[in-house]
């Protein structure tokens, strides 16, 4: 297993570091899958997690300059670790101003993702910073449990208002309560409610838009085809969860949408020119 890795354009490693760190906000923990094309960032909805999952997937070629890497084999030609986001998150916040930052699979007391930053100096002489970051190295055995999530059969799609108008009013509502009912329909209307014996309160959002997919993709013409556009799907989520995907935001994503399985999970996505994010919150009853 071999993966080097260099990245010169400035732009490319502060919008790389911006991903890393919006993924170090969302999990102590993930698996980054390197394969010829693409880096993966994946977390699978175990119950340690709470059962929430994320799929983050990036372009290799809108990142780095050179990228090389030998998987396990021919056939399998991939490579899985196991890494703590927030340790590579700050590597990289070190080394922003860098002339060309190196990336390297090494061994070092224990397998190491080895980040070498060439600072600039008003000398002649070279100046390298080098970030040994431990991985674990993930066997073929336990591959499986890393694949793209499916898409699921939801009953609504639709657009996220803002997400910092969406930020302020879950950090309000966290407040008075540790649950929160998200609803939507095919009409471009989202609520957000909360209830407790004390208080009720509902944040209404409109116009907001539904991915074209929302009428026919739900699977064989499944619920969305028949529905009417005024009903409402809803899903009752972990405030906490909610709020730790609105806070890690950096992506600055051009387009964020919501898919609901009612009362089963809520489906959020950014998509951002070379970045898609996913992020799946399972209802509680």
């Amino acid at each position: 297993m071999k993966f080097r890795g260099k990245i010169i354009d400035v732009a490319c490693l502060n919008h790389f570091t911006r991903v890393i760190t919006t993924i170090s906000k969302l999990t102590k923990i993930c698996v980054l899958r390197l394969t010829p094309d693409n880096l993966f960032f994946v977390l699978s909805g175990k119950v340690a997690n709470g059962g929430v999952s994320m799929w983050c997937e990036l372009s290799q070629a809108n990142f780095f300059d050179e990228y090389q890497m030998e998987g396990v084999s021919s056939e399998d030609n991939e490579i899985c670790l196991e890494v703590t986001p927030e340790n590579l998150s700050r590597a990289l916040k070190t080394v922003q101003n860098a002339k060309a930052v190196k990336f390297k699979l090494t061994k070092k007391h224990c397998p190491c993702l080895t980040i070498a930053a060439e600072l600039p100096t008003l000398s002649s002489i070279s100046r390298v910073v080098t970030h040994d970051v431990p991985v674990d190295v993930i066997p073929r055995r336990l591959w499986h449990e890393f694949k793209e999530p499916s898409m699921p059969d939801f009953d609504v799609s639709i657009y996220l208002p803002p997400l910092k108008t969406m930020k302020n009013v879950v950090d309000r509502m966290k407040n008075l309560s540790n649950f929160l009912v998200m609803e939507a329909n095919l009409n471009g209307e989202m609520n957000l409610k909360i209830e407790t014996d004390l208080v009720s309160v509902t944040t209404h959002f409109k116009d907001l838009g539904n991915p074209p997919w929302g009428d026919d993709a739900s699977q064989d013409g499944g619920p969305s085809q028949s529905r009417d556009p005024e009903d409402m799907a809803q899903a009752r989520v972990d405030i906490r969860k909610l709020q730790q995907f609105l806070m890690g935001q950096q992506v600055n994503p051009s387009k964020a949408m919501c898919n609901i399985v009612h009362e089963r999970v809520v489906h959020l996505i950014l998509l951002h020119e070379d970045v898609s994010l996913q992020y799946f919150i399972p209802a509680v009853a």
